[in-house]
């Protein structure tokens, strides 16, 4: 599933007449670049969610013959239902016998997908692709790296089912002991067996928080790839910095 449903906002003013999914870097738009690196990759099968000029993306689909390949969208005209409530909404459009690779729209990276679904284990209900960037937000994991909770090491803010962590005051330069502290990429795989879980939640919903209410009961992990060069292009000057590779 390939999220392009959100406003942009960190884009406007490109933002206030197209969809983020169709800002161009390199001359093509950003969903073509994932929808072809996944295709690239073998996946056959993508759903995409919609809401801001959601006509226009569904019309750059189908000006496409959607690549030649089945892709299914979700609607969120009628609310914009953030990444959890986004997945959740699109359940019935996923074969429930297969992990689901969640992809961020504005998330260009160097992953290899095939290496990176291999990581997805029988017993793990989701899998994180992390690194080592350094960033304002870090997901916290266990020595086995089982997600233990999440911080803002700017304001201090901690979540966390344990509340021995949730009430930690957490230093830039010194987490709790025992907890290892990754950026997260934007890129997930996703068991289907945890939709049941999510029947509690609102329609909106952010797909970290999820995670992080369930991962004293599931097991959520971390995968770390020490190479991985991850260009968040929502933001004008990465996006800058993506068109300035893309012509070199």
């Amino acid at each position: 599933m390939i999220f392009a449903a959100g406003l942009g906002t960190r884009l406007k003013p490109l933002t206030d007449t197209c969809p983020k999914a169709l800002v161009e870097v390199g001359g093509k738009p950003l969903l073509a670049h994932v929808v072809e690196q996944l295709q690239a990759a073998g996946y056959e099968r993508m759903v995409v969610n919609v809401h801001h000029f959601a006509d226009q993306i569904e019309s750059f689909l189908r000006s496409n013959q959607n690549f030649g390949i089945d892709i299914r969208v979700s609607d969120e005209r009628d609310m914009l239902l953030d990444t959890g409530g986004g997945l959740k909404k699109a359940a019935p459009l996923f074969d429930h016998e297969k992990n689901i690779l969640l992809h961020n729209v504005d998330i260009l990276s160097n992953v290899d997908y095939e290496w990176f679904s291999d990581q997805h284990q029988a017993d793990e209900d989701a899998v994180l692709l992390v690194s080592r960037r350094k960033t304002k937000r870090y997901l916290l994991f266990d020595s086995g790296m089982r997600l233990m909770g999440w911080t803002n090491i700017e304001t201090g803010e901690v979540k966390s089912p344990f509340p021995w962590l949730r009430n930690s005051a957490i230093a830039p330069s010194a987490f709790p002991e025992g907890l290892h502290a990754f950026a997260f990429s934007g890129i997930h795989s996703f068991s289907p067996r945890l939709f049941s879980l999510m029947d509690r939640f609102p329609e909106r919903f952010p797909i970290i928080d999820f995670y992080l209410s369930i991962c004293h009961r599931a097991r959520i992990v971390g995968c770390i790839k020490d190479d991985l060069q991850v260009l968040d292009v929502g933001k004008p000057e990465t996006l800058q910095q993506a068109n300035s590779q893309n012509s070199q």
